[in-house]
């Protein structure tokens, strides 16, 4: 089972010829509003993926249909508390080549308690995965007490903080980051990749695949991504995470589960929105790449 300490947002997306620069003032071609975060998103691909998942988060008042949406995508929801602030939200701009570029509010993501998480733990068998990302609170407390109970901890290390890796990293058993990502917490911390006291570390590299780095196993192996067309980035990330979580928690080699999340990746980017277009395991399996 997968427990997901995980954000949940609206995402509002504008649509534009190209991402506007300081003090530009661009008006969208497009607007779509759907349910997205990134936790929201692991969650949902996770869950098409086949694993059972558990949301642990909160929304605000005006958060009950991305609850509901949650729970039509197959996510257990009973650990999502209602919060006295505004749901989360971003502002997502897509210009026509697929890029894009986010503001985020936190909103009710930061009104996740310990007692929230401890509450939902507390269920929890040795042996199921945490999940987490860098959109929420109570990430430290929730690393501690995963590992304590003998939950296997991954860690998505985004939005990047140096600092807020460093709180978590030794109680940690998976690290993914994208190649930014990792140039960034190498700087920050003056370790290699190799150095850190994690057993496996996946990089994505967007159109190149990605590269295991597994500190246990003392070798590093890349992965080509499959060829596709991309209309939007955005949520790929996400899905590939999800479905890697769920590939190891379905008792998946690492090797497996990257090639099952890379083909997860590859279809996300051939569509536009986040968690309410993830492909499902049976899309991933029966698309032919060739």
């Amino acid at each position: 089972m997968i427990w997901n300490l995980g954000s949940i947002n609206a995402d509002n997306f504008y649509y534009l010829r190209h991402l506007p620069g300081p003090g530009e003032t661009l008006a969208a071609d497009r607007f779509q509003q759907g349910l997205g975060g990134k936790g929201a998103n692991m969650s949902v691909a996770a869950a098409r993926a086949a694993a059972r998942v558990v949301h642990i988060g909160a929304v605000g008042d005006d958060g009950k249909w991305a609850v509901d949406r949650l729970l039509e995508y197959g996510v257990d929801t009973q650990h999502i508390a209602r919060a006295d602030v505004a749901t989360g939200h971003a502002n997502i701009n897509v210009d026509a080549d697929g890029e894009n570029n986010i503001v985020l509010y936190a909103g009710a993501n930061h009104a996740v308690t310990e007692r929230m998480i401890g509450a939902a733990l507390a269920e929890a068998t040795p042996g199921d995965f945490l999940l987490m990302q860098n959109e929420t609170n109570g990430q430290a407390y929730a690393a501690q007490t995963a590992r304590t109970l003998g939950l296997r901890v991954v860690y998505a290390a985004a939005p990047f903080s140096a600092e807020a890796v460093q709180e978590v990293i030794t109680h940690v058993d998976l690290l993914v980051l994208n190649e930014v990502e990792a140039a960034q917490l190498q700087a920050s911390t003056g370790t290699e990749l190799s150095a850190l006291p994690v057993d496996d570390i996946v990089i994505t590299l967007g159109g190149d695949g990605c590269k295991w780095v597994s500190n246990k196993a003392k070798t590093e192996e890349s992965f080509p991504s499959f060829p596709v067309e991309v209309v939007d980035t955005t949520g790929a990330g996400d899905t590939f995470t999800g479905y890697l979580v769920a590939g190891l928690d379905r008792r998946f080699e690492m090797v497996k589960a990257l090639d099952l999340a890379l083909r997860a990746g590859a279809l996300m980017v051939g569509r536009n929105g986040t968690a309410d277009v993830i492909p499902d395991l049976k899309d991933v399996q029966d698309h032919d790449f060739s």
